[in-house]
């Protein structure tokens, strides 16, 4: 197995056209026409994580934080990025982060806070908007079921619960071909009409390209007509953060400590008590001060995440708990995940879990 296929495995699993705009996810380093021997999985690609690879011969390190964030303008081991970068390229290492391309599926970086947390049937939180996409095409009648069976194959037709979902009108459809067509009904230079279906189907973003070529494959016209758009609809199932509720409501303090085992975290830090008991909870791992407003609004009486500043302890307004669990804490559950998702789908070489903590806090 190639680099090319193991990212192609991550990008099914944890699409980039999920991840945000700031973030910088994919293959950062290596080939991808290299042959992988083994695959480290560690949570960020510093340089003691490559000498690890290294002693444990794996060529492929996949990893949740990008080492690479922002540009590179020289390569001259100033800093622990051009370190880490130029040992990796000197020793033949590819690197591959996913970032939030995870942090946005169901189940992804949140809902493995979630299984920590016991909490039942969580739902994303912030749901991904203009990532639906509509398309509208024309099809003769006896064509319709194989283009429909070929895009319901392609993942297109999938909202929330059910799949192969679509709409279709019957009605004629017009055109000519000038000289240089080869019209597979009608003849060239004339206007043919044609009884034709039209077919509306929606899909995820980052099925596009895999649903027009489907798309240009299976039709039979040698010109195509079609139409996407963007819907304004949230994606219920992709999106950052989530929520649900715990089995047992337990107090504040109750909940402090249950949150500080299950994170392993030094300290907590926290909001004001409301003195309500806590049974919603909304979870964001990393930096999710921005979830706040959220998970006010949803009911949640408890936010665990990450980052927050001084005054983002004042948005808690009484409303809610806000706990600041650290951020490597806050996804400390994604590299076990990640290596889980390798195991199941590579069986050709070892899927290794890095032992080196790369946790740059420390608590006194």
């Amino acid at each position: 197995m190639k680099v090319h296929q193991v990212s192609v495995l991550l990008n099914d699993w944890a699409p980039l056209a999920y991840a945000e705009d700031f973030d910088n996810v994919g293959l950062l380093v290596g080939n991808t026409h290299q042959k992988v021997s083994n695959i480290l999985v560690s949570h960020d690609a510093l340089e003691n994580v490559v000498d690890e690879a290294i002693r444990k011969d794996c060529n492929l390190i996949v990893c949740f934080h990008p080492i690479i964030f922002s540009g590179l303008k020289r390569l001259v081991g100033q800093n622990y990025v051009q370190r880490s970068v130029q040992k990796a390229i000197k020793n033949d290492i590819a690197i591959y982060a996913v970032h939030t391309g995870l942090d946005n599926m169901s189940k992804g970086v949140n809902f493995a806070m979630c299984n920590a947390l016991d909490i039942d049937f969580p739902k994303i939180l912030i749901p991904k908007k203009n990532h639906i996409l509509k398309l509208t095409t024309y099809i003769p009648h006896t064509h319709t079921e194989q283009l429909l069976s070929a895009l319901f194959d392609a993942g297109a037709g999938s909202i929330g619960n059910y799949d192969e979902c679509s709409f279709t009108t019957k009605g004629n459809g017009t055109y000519r071909g000038n000289e240089l067509s080869n019209p597979v009904l009608g003849e060239k230079g004339k206007r043919h009409t044609e009884p034709e279906t039209q077919i509306s189907i929606s899909f995820e973003k980052h099925l596009q390209s895999k649903i027009l070529n489907t798309l240009i494959a299976t039709h039979p016209y040698e010109e195509v007509a079609y139409e996407v758009t963007t819907l304004q609809n949230a994606l219920q199932t992709v999106g950052m953060g989530m929520i649900g509720d715990l089995k047992d409501k337990m107090s504040e303090k109750a909940f402090l400590a249950f949150a500080k085992a299950k994170f392993k975290t030094g300290n907590i830090r926290h909001s004001q008590l409301t003195g309500n008991s806590i049974q919603k909870v909304a979870v964001l791992g990393g930096s999710g001060a921005f979830a706040i407003e959220a998970a006010i609004s949803q009911g949640a009486d408890a936010l665990i995440t990450a980052d927050l500043k001084y005054h983002d302890f004042y948005k808690a307004e009484n409303k809610i708990i806000l706990l600041d669990v650290g951020h490597y804490e806050s996804e400390r559950f994604t590299k076990n995940l990640i290596a889980g998702y390798l195991t199941e789908k590579i069986s050709t070489f070892a899927i290794i879990l890095s032992e080196e903590n790369t946790n740059p806090i420390n608590y006194f």
